[in-house]
């Protein structure tokens, strides 16, 4: 039986996927069951997460000696180890693809963060791991920097399904919505199918880490649900503007609106705050596994997220009021969001190529 408080949010009309995949919630059956008592409809994954799944446990060892052995090796070999998870995982959501003609039931895949300021070199990788991964509902991620908001776009014009990662903004939001529309419009006017599936995931609650040191105790914890209420009111304005109304009526599917990053930082803030706070019709909340948990057992959908933002603009001029410049810090948390996943992407490949010369 699917349990009552996350399917709340489901009958809200929000899709819940799971911010996690290791080989051993596929191989024990964990995932499956998540699936039929949580209602998850889809996962997404990051090189920290899989950096985390093959550095914790011994589970991919069999799969790196044979594909060392075979000649692979640095992010060949890697690729490989993730797009095995992920095309098991996407098997799992193809009945929610199926029921929702396409719509729902997606994995992600990220590109090497190396990449992120490199256009070309983006739009060539996405094409890559879309073929390698011969998987009908695989998101490619895409982090939405300045670089990565043209890749977004021809990515888009080709056919491949995109995540928009690594969004913070309202005005970053948009940037790759635009590039979105200008791929879908592009299609168009070369006579393609207009539906290519893509998301956009707004990162919440490293908003919040970033000032807990610096905003005053009344503050704390409330900017990221703010900026999230600013990101739905443009999203929904979005979808009822008269170009998209034109696209729509071509047959394009509109870019759904994510929610990233939704785990509670602060031990003294409630460990459901923005599952509930960013409850909201035609978005998906990505949550990792505690989250999740912690919702099934005491989180509450209450009223969803207002259609025009609610108080969000008056929220952020008490961020300003105290000294925080919010766009400014909208583009540092890209920007250190980007490092981090350079970060644990090379660590992920000194770890892959270590346990590779030991098993050998």
């Amino acid at each position: 039986m699917m349990n009552a408080n996350l399917q709340a949010l489901r009958a809200m009309g929000q899709s819940l996927w799971l911010d996690n995949i290791t080989r051993e919630l596929l191989d024990d059956g964990t995932l499956a069951r998540w699936i039929g008592e949580y209602g998850l409809t889809g996962l997404t994954s990051n090189p920290t997460i899989f950096d985390e799944a093959i550095g914790g446990s011994d589970a991919y060892d069999a799969g790196i000696r044979e594909k060392t052995r075979a000649g692979l090796s640095g992010e060949a070999l890697f690729v490989e180890l993730a797009l095995e998870d992920l095309r098991r995982a996407a098997k799992l959501f193809e009945p929610a693809h199926d029921a929702t003609d396409g719509v729902d039931g997606w994995v992600s895949m990220e590109l090497s963060p190396l990449l992120a300021d490199d256009t070309a070199g983006s739009v060539d990788a996405a094409r890559r791991i879309h073929d390698q991964a011969a998987c009908r509902n695989l998101f490619v991620k895409i982090p939405g920097t300045p670089a990565g908001v043209a890749a977004i776009e021809e990515s888009i014009f080709r056919g491949v399904p995109i995540n928009v990662t690594l969004l913070f903004s309202e005005a970053q939001y948009l940037a790759s919505a635009e590039a979105y529309l200008r791929g879908i419009e592009r299609r168009i006017e070369a006579g393609l199918d207009p539906v290519v599936a893509s998301v956009a995931s707004v990162f919440v609650s490293r908003w919040d880490k970033a000032i807990a040191k610096s905003a005053p105790e009344a503050l704390r914890n409330g900017l990221g649900i703010a900026v999230g209420m600013q990101c739905y009111r443009a999203y929904r304005a979005l979808l009822a503007s008269p170009r998209w109304r034109r696209l729509e009526a071509a047959g394009a599917r509109p870019q759904r609106l994510l929610w990233a990053s939704t785990s509670t930082k602060d031990p003294s803030a409630p460990d459901t705050l923005y599952a509930e706070a960013l409850a909201a019709p035609d978005t998906i909340d990505t949550l990792p596994a505690k989250t999740l948990q912690a919702f099934a057992d005491h989180g509450k959908a209450g009223a969803p997220m207002a259609v025009d933002g609610g108080d969000a603009e008056a929220r952020l001029r008490r961020y300003a009021d105290a000294g925080i410049d919010v766009a400014a810090l909208a583009d540092r948390l890209q920007e250190e969001g980007a490092e981090a996943f350079v970060s644990s992407w090379n660590q992920l490949l000194d770890r892959i190529a270590k346990k590779a010369a030991a098993l050998s």
